[in-house]
């Protein structure tokens, strides 16, 4: 069992309680595994999808839509961050959420601020690295394999919220600027994230920044997806619809989630405890 520890923390002998002051924590994000990168893929294309359908369909508009989904990821933190351990169910509800907020806080810069899309990307990108750059100085790592603190998860889904909301804009800048396409817009992003994989495998590109560049990169991949299949065909999808489209990967989410919760393939049972200071 693997114990981080700070200056003034004490670890206890085997066998021998730790103090009152002390608090054994768990990682809370699951391992980085295939499914790991499937539902993240897939929570981003529900992201694209849902804003849209929510947006078009429930009559709040792109302000009140954004304020009911900011209050709904806000109370699912709430238990995220009550929970002593990664539970497959809270954490993957609250990306798929926090993928919705970061679409809208994108699209309400654009569309209801007129923020060009330069500007708000540029903007997100520096937002994420001021988060890093903090989180670094205050933890002395940005690893995900350790997220067994408050400080850390408040940096971790802070930086999350940024990646989405950067990965929107940017996807979105690229698709304008290049006129790609739906489907060759996803290609182009599967090839970056494939280029950053070769990066990190052959080049020595470190780890931790090659998870959180893939991670920047499978937003617009998964909104590209959504886009291709929700969108009519005269605008370049196959016509799907918002409503099919949503349904459709909140079920395959859902089957993922579930299997994982019995499963437990994404937890490193033996690489999860670690003691500090409560």
């Amino acid at each position: 069992m693997t114990y981080e520890t700070s200056a003034n923390q004490v670890v206890p002998e085997a066998g021998q309680a730790a103090p009152s002051r002390h608090r054994l924590r768990w990682n809370k994000v699951p391992e980085v595994t295939v499914y790991f990168w499937l539902i993240k893929v897939l929570c981003t294309t529900v992201g694209e999808t849902a804003a849209d359908l929510l947006n078009e369909k429930a009559g709040l508009g792109l302000t009140g839509v954004s304020v009911l989904m900011s209050a709904l990821l806000a109370v699912v933190l709430v238990v995220q961050f009550r929970t002593l351990a990664y539970r497959a169910g809270v954490y993957w509800l609250a990306v798929a959420l926090i993928s919705v907020v970061g679409t809208l806080i994108s699209d309400n810069l654009t569309d209801n601020m007129g923020v060009p899309l330069e500007t708000s990307t540029t903007v997100f990108a520096i937002l994420l690295a001021v988060v890093f750059v903090i989180w670094y100085r205050r933890e002395r790592t940005l690893s995900i394999h350790h997220i067994d603190t408050r400080s850390r998860e408040s940096f971790y889904w802070l930086a999350v919220l940024f990646t989405f909301a950067l990965g929107t804009a940017a996807g979105d800048l690229v698709s304008e600027r290049m006129n790609l396409g739906y489907w060759l817009s996803a290609v182009l992003f599967v090839a970056a994230i494939a280029a950053v994989a070769i990066a990190h495998s052959a080049l020595g590109l470190d780890a931790v920044w090659s998870f959180w560049i893939a991670y920047i990169l499978t937003r617009p991949l998964g909104a590209s997806i959504g886009d291709y299949l929700s969108q009519p065909t005269g605008d370049g999808g196959i016509g799907l619809g918002t409503v099919v489209t949503s349904v459709l990967f909140l079920a395959v989410i859902l089957g993922l989630v579930v299997y994982l919760s019995v499963t437990r393939k994404d937890v490193n049972e033996p690489e999860q405890a670690s003691v500090h200071t409560a």
